[in-house]
């Protein structure tokens, strides 16, 4: 057999394997059922001759956060490079932003999105879809990142 026929059926058992792991699905499922001591499990398989429940699976990942041109004018501060941070009280990201520049002695104005009535205008004017949301003059960024918010604040 020649090189050429050889390096030919190489690239096309390559080509082949590839074909292949593109089509095949990948699926996960999860069951739910309990047994007779009335413990609860979790498996990647049905038990034979148990009554099961399948569980949905929704993936919630966090990549990082997002910055984006500001162009709406919520408030007139937000033109002068002043830090305004929309959140909750109970979102993490919040917490470690609000920390973060209290440490570093950088000024913001913080509004509750759930608890203040200018928090929720805003947040709606600004389409908000989760929290923190960080306003600096015309930036602004989705999520919470020391590294990504200096070179925003900068």
């Amino acid at each position: 057999m020649s090189l050429r026929v050889a390096n030919g059926l190489q690239c096309l058992g390559y080509g082949l394997l590839l074909w292949t792991l593109g089509v095949m699905p990948v699926s996960a499922e999860i069951f739910k059922w309990i047994d007779e001591a009335g413990k609860v499990h979790f498996t990647d398989s049905p038990p034979r001759e148990r009554q099961v429940e399948k569980i949905e699976v929704k993936i919630n990942s966090y990549t990082s956060p997002e910055i984006v041109p500001f162009e709406a004018s919520v408030t007139p501060s937000t033109r002068r490079g002043k830090v305004v941070l929309y959140s909750t009280t109970w979102c993490g990201y919040c917490k470690k932003a609000r920390r973060y520049f209290e440490a570093k002695g950088i000024p913001f104005v913080e509004y509750d999105t759930e608890t203040s009535k200018k928090g929720r205008e805003d947040y709606k004017a600004l389409n908000g879809t989760g929290v923190p949301i960080i306003l600096v003059g015309q930036k602004r960024m989705n999520g919470f990142s020391p590294s990504k918010f200096e070179g925003l604040y900068r």
